[in-house]
């Protein structure tokens, strides 16, 4: 495992699908049968290994298992089948806000959800100056996040996600929100992070960023790993499959 960062070994993970709008205890009662539902596999046997240092992008068309598949490494999720082993420190960004009160500013949320991802009181005080720099909220610090625009949710976000200065950490489509400005400093610090030895892994649909950012990739179809390799060709083989239509 030295020089793997995260190991995937035989991942699956289901979701119930129902059939029946209600779905209360009582009405299955009433009725004195079990409700009807099907098991839908959303990721089938997943089989990968991320470099230690890489950045790894998960690419793939809606539905693939992409984003599945990601809240599983970030313990969202946990597999019904298989085993995902980590080498260090894993901090995650996954949804605009995540782990953000509306109700509280922006210092307090540095403060709460910097504590959420592991981080003591002590190192987020240290910390909380570059946080709110890289953001770019400085005006807004003090007043409620509910206040605040999307961009600004994950400016904040994502500068306290990399200051908890993770061995690992896992992205979903960061790059999609915020100016270019910001997207320039997102992608600056993926290079510092890389540069340091940590490794960065990310689900985006722009496959050109996945193409400039990533050395390593894995495409998902359907819930299962279709590639695995170096980043440009997998890319190469994903964007061939959406014209000739069988792995899409």
């Amino acid at each position: 495992m030295s020089e793997i960062a995260v190991q995937i070994e035989h991942v699956s993970k289901k979701f119930r699908l129902y059939h029946e709008r209600n779905q209360s205890l009582k009405s299955a009662i009433m009725r004195g049968r079990r409700s009807v539902h099907e098991d839908f596999w959303a990721l089938k046997d997943a089989n990968f290994e991320v470099p230690v240092g890489s950045t790894f992008g998960l690419i793939g068309s809606n539905g693939s298992g992409k984003s599945t598949l990601l809240k599983c490494l970030a313990k969202i999720y946990y597999p019904e089948k298989g085993s995902i082993r980590y080498n260090g420190r894993i901090a995650a960004l996954l949804e605009v806000g995540s782990g953000f009160h509306p109700e509280l500013s922006g210092r307090e949320n540095v403060f709460l959800n910097g504590s959420i991802l592991g981080m003591s009181k002590k190192e987020i005080t240290r910390k909380f100056d570059e946080i709110v720099d890289f953001s770019g909220v400085e005006q807004f610090i003090d007043q409620p996040v509910k206040n605040y625009s999307s961009g600004m949710y994950v400016r904040l976000g994502f500068a306290i996600a990399i200051n908890v200065d993770p061995d690992i950490l896992v992205v979903d489509e960061v790059l999609a929100v915020g100016d270019a400005e910001f997207q320039e400093k997102c992608a600056q610090k993926f290079v510092d992070f890389k540069e340091a030895g940590k490794t960065v892994v990310l689900v985006s649909h722009a496959m050109e960023s996945v193409r400039q950012m990533c050395d390593h990739a894995a495409w998902l179809s359907h819930g299962e790993v279709v590639a695995v390799g170096e980043a440009d060709p997998t890319i190469t083989a994903y964007l061939d499959s959406l014209h000739s239509g069988p792995k899409a």
